[in-house]
């Protein structure tokens, strides 16, 4: 893993359609060594690539995606060419170029997750440390650190640093993902020394970056990935 990591926003959403198969691919060209992606269960079980709980802002359809089917899914557009794809399917187009952030954006994501990752290192010869697996959701938090130590954990806020290095703690985490704007050189480095990986969303204006990469954290998630 590269000693920063340079992360783009769900591919690289500052320049294609978010969660995309083209938005990861671009991410990379721009120099991403790391992707951010959200995932959801469908109704047919399968890990789908998607930011919200329902289809209507991105697709040209309506409905909540853990109630659709993988086909259901399949058969809407985002912006009239792209669908959504499946976390094989994001796989399958990054290979091991990148770092992968994975979060466990609806219910019960924590076991297919696990599932998934234990599933690539046995059989695809990824190692623990290609991934990571991150919540705002202390359940799905909780799940992944009982059901599988092998998978870092991220902690996300927007909230508080002291809350996330608590559930870091509490669920035995390597990261903590705060917002940009909770960030101090201080509160950087003493998480740092207790352990912790500081990995910090989403910024994207240049005076920002250079800020908060002079604080010393240890990945930047930026919608615009050639800027890190």
């Amino acid at each position: 893993m590269a000693a920063f990591l340079k992360i783009g926003h769900r591919g690289a959403k500052g320049h294609l359609p978010e969660n995309t198969l083209a938005s990861f691919a671009k991410s990379l060209e721009l120099g991403a060594n790391g992707i951010e992606l959200d995932v959801h269960v469908c109704a047919t079980g399968e890990l789908v690539v998607i930011h919200d709980f329902t289809v209507d802002r991105v697709t040209n359809g309506s409905g909540e995606v853990h109630k659709m089917s993988l086909d259901q899914l399949k058969a809407l557009t985002i912006d009239g060419e792209h669908s959504i794809p499946t976390l094989d399917e994001v796989f399958d187009r990054v290979g091991k170029q990148c770092f992968v952030n994975i979060e466990m954006k609806g219910r019960h994501t924590a076991k297919p997750v696990s599932e998934f990752i234990d599933r690539y290192v046995a059989d695809k010869g990824y190692a623990y440390n290609d991934f990571i697996a991150s919540s705002f959701q202390r359940e799905e938090l909780q799940v992944m650190s009982e059901i599988n130590n092998k998978i870092p954990i991220g902690v996300l806020t927007q909230a508080s640093v002291t809350q996330a290095w608590q559930w870091a703690v509490e669920f035995k985490a390597k990261a903590i993902h705060p917002h940009f704007t909770l960030l101090t050189e201080s509160n950087v480095h003493k998480a740092q020394q207790a352990g912790l990986k500081v990995y910090t969303w989403t910024i994207n204006e240049p005076e920002d970056i250079e800020r908060i990469k002079a604080y010393g954290v240890d990945g930047i998630i930026s919608d615009y990935p050639e800027r890190l």
